[in-house]
């Protein structure tokens, strides 16, 4: 997989920009393949055609205004201004073993068994390091956030993808199809190599949450063959829980996944507060410790004063956690709608704040032939809305080629502006 959208500019004639003498790439070699990543493409392309800018995944508002007063309060009292400990604050810490506690059942350490992070992708890119080989093999559900490949390559590993491929889900209705995961497929991939397997759930960019009978599958298949797991759940507080979709269900909770599993959270997509970059990895003692040695390396400690706000905004009533989820499951269902009107196949996410979409179905357009990267390149032109082709998460390009994600996490408005454009097409 390449989450490039152009060439990194790391080859050339000795002297040139992008290579140093002897004509040797500046770049590592295990980062090549990444350049410029599709988002920093589809933003700036957003603000040059004054597009609305449904590609890339933040908020549009804030939080919570007494979360943003915690961090206003801490930098005021002088709380994390200055490094913080290694392993993230104790209020912080505690607040995350509490959550834990209150929403899962899952009894975690504050001090032995929480570290905090400088967001997920920190996470994800430290448990990486510390917890594979150069020569491991890596499962990962594709498509996958781009940091994935990135950090699997980083650390020397070799990634194995998995696809999640469109069919029915649990409820069997034509409202219910989300991307699958083959289970014997998952099985087949696992090899004497495989050391870890990489997992989103609720999933970035298809929506899918994976369901218990699901989830027990993977978590017997781990067991079986001793593999570790990290899993990213950042959209743990955004699945849309109806009569098909569970509530979000750790894999860590089920039997035997606990000592094997780094799971990974994130205030940013909960809180909408993405900037703060404030993430948490909870696991056993000796995984934490094994992820703090690479994490220490890395950003050492961060967000100091965000830290102290981020444990009061998970102490929040539970009325907060519904009231997000049911602002976007209707921002869900607005774009949704408008997405089915304007003639896309519609993937109705069951978590995240995501949409994927297939443009097939636009066939009186042949301009961009099924090819989402030329399809989101020219639909600022077309239509001033910005999308990102999924094919960018996507090693077997060709299986993601006619998929568009879209984002909802914008105000009402904004998405009802957007909907009307897009009808245009």
């Amino acid at each position: 997989m390449t989450s490039t959208s152009g060439s990194t500019g790391t080859t050339g004639t000795p002297g040139a920009p992008g290579s140093a003498a002897g004509g040797r790439p500046l770049l590592n070699r295990r980062l090549a393949e990444f350049g410029t990543t599709i988002f920093a493409e589809m933003s700036a392309l957003a603000v040059r055609t004054g597009a609305i800018n449904l590609g890339q995944g933040f908020p549009d508002t804030d939080g919570p205004e007494e979360v943003r007063e915690a961090a206003v309060r801490a930098l005021r009292d002088g709380r994390g201004n200055q490094y913080p400990p290694g392993p993230g604050v104790p209020e912080l810490r505690a607040a995350v073993a509490a959550h834990q506690e209150r929403h899962y059942g899952l009894s975690y350490d504050p001090d032995r068994e929480v570290l905090v992070t400088a967001g997920a992708t920190e996470a994800i890119a430290a448990s990486l390091l510390a917890l594979v080989e150069p020569g491991d093999e890596v499962i990962a559900l594709e498509p996958y956030y781009d940091s994935y490949a990135a950090s699997i390559a980083l650390a020397g590993g070799t990634r194995v993808p998995v696809t999640l491929r469109p069919g029915e889900g649990p409820g069997g209705g034509a409202a219910d199809r989300r991307f699958v995961l083959d289970l014997d497929e998952l099985r087949a991939a696992v090899t004497p190599r495989t050391r870890l397997l990489l997992l989103n759930t609720p999933h970035n960019p298809t929506g899918t949450v994976l369901t218990r009978e699901e989830l027990a599958a993977i978590a017997e298949l781990a067991v079986e063959r001793d593999l570790l797991v990290v899993t990213d759940e950042v959209y743990e507080h955004l699945v849309f829980t109806d009569e098909v979709t569970p509530a979000h269900l750790p894999l860590a909770s089920f039997p035997g996944m606990r000592e094997r599993t780094v799971t990974i959270g994130s205030a940013g997509k909960t809180f909408s507060f993405t900037g703060w970059k404030v993430g948490w990895v909870t696991s056993t003692p000796e995984l934490v410790t094994a992820v703090r040695s690479a994490k220490q390396y890395l950003t050492f400690v961060a967000s100091g004063p965000f830290q102290y706000a981020v444990a009061e905004a998970l102490a929040l009533p539970e009325s907060y956690f519904t009231g997000i989820r049911e602002d976007l499951r209707a921002k869900r269902d607005l774009l949704s709608a408008g997405l089915t009107a304007a003639g896309f196949e519609v993937y109705r996410p069951q978590g995240t704040y995501f949409i994927t979409t297939d443009i097939r179905p636009l066939g009186e357009d042949r301009s961009h032939g099924g090819d989402g990267f030329a399809f989101c390149r020219a639909l600022p032109e077309r239509a001033g809305v910005v999308a990102i082709p999924n094919a960018v998460f996507y090693d077997h390009r060709d299986a993601g080629a006619p998929f568009v994600r879209f984002a909802f996490c914008k105000r009402t408005e904004v998405l009802a502006d957007a909907v009307e454009r897009l009808k245009a097409l």
